[in-house]
């Protein structure tokens, strides 16, 4: 939505997006269940959810979704991962980096998550999203669908990330050139209590394998992925939350007396 403004000549590319211009409209409820998507899929329960990574410029975000992107699909796990560079190509490459158009950004990004979530997928997002209002609404958006929403905090330092400064942004940032450059001279608002955290200590930045593993071992916890899919030696101690669950089910099993060892 570029509107020209006559007068100067200049295109408007600002958005509001609580504004609402569509009518004569009404929501379509589709005949197909997750479940059946589910099975489509091979899985034999619904994974859809969104795992949504933030941090600053340079933090290893989009290094990790991809990784974790193929990890999960040489699994047999259906999983796409939504780059913030990407995504400027195509979707929002109307939008700049104002606030107004980081908003319009995230979420845009946030509804075509969770059109891959509810497909069944597990859609990764790496985008800056300096804002906690806006990575709330999102939380909001996918939780009132009834889809899981994850916030992983890859908190790498700023000096680790300007050291990196793999697009020499940092430095075209410090110089003046580039100007609302998050971290720099437009703020970062760290997550609250994000369910995952990565990379927040200088001196002891987690390899990508093991930032994989976090993240795909918070995915089994939770009941996303089965428990084959972490590559590490699995505990024999059952999560409060499934004990009751796995009583009933011994119950059912056939039982052997041993009287002699």
């Amino acid at each position: 939505a570029v509107v020209s403004t006559q007068s100067t000549g200049i295109q408007d590319n600002s958005f509001s997006s609580n504004e609402v211009k569509a009518t004569n409209i009404r929501y379509e409820h589709g005949t197909v269940s997750r479940a059946k998507r589910a099975k489509v899929l091979g899985a034999g329960q619904f994974r859809g959810c969104t795992v949504w990574f933030t941090g600053l410029s340079g933090a290893g975000k989009t290094t990790i979704s991809f990784a974790v992107e193929e990890y999960l699909v040489m699994k047999g796990i259906a999983a796409y991962s939504l780059d913030g560079d990407n995504l400027r190509h195509g979707l929002n490459k109307n939008l700049g980096f104002s606030a107004q158009d980081r908003e319009e950004n995230i979420r845009r990004v946030s509804e075509t998550a969770k059109l891959f979530a509810d497909g069944g997928i597990i859609c990764l997002t790496s985008f800056i999203s300096p804002y906690l209002k806006q990575r709330e609404l999102a939380r909001k958006l996918h939780e009132d669908a009834g889809l899981k929403f994850i916030e992983v905090h890859v908190a790498t330092p700023i000096e680790v990330c300007e050291e990196r400064d793999v697009k020499g942004l940092y430095e075209k940032a410090r110089a003046g050139i580039i100007k609302g450059f998050t971290g720099i001279d437009d703020p970062y608002e760290a997550p609250v209590s994000p369910d995952i955290v990565l990379c927040s200590d200088k001196d002891n930045i987690h390899s990508i394998s093991d930032c994989v593993q976090k993240v795909v071992s918070y995915l089994q916890q939770n009941d996303i992925v089965p428990f084959d899919c972490v590559d590490t030696v699995r505990e024999l101690f059952v999560p409060d939350h499934k004990i009751a669950e796995l009583r009933e089910e011994a119950e059912t099993l056939p039982q052997l007396e041993i009287t002699k060892l």
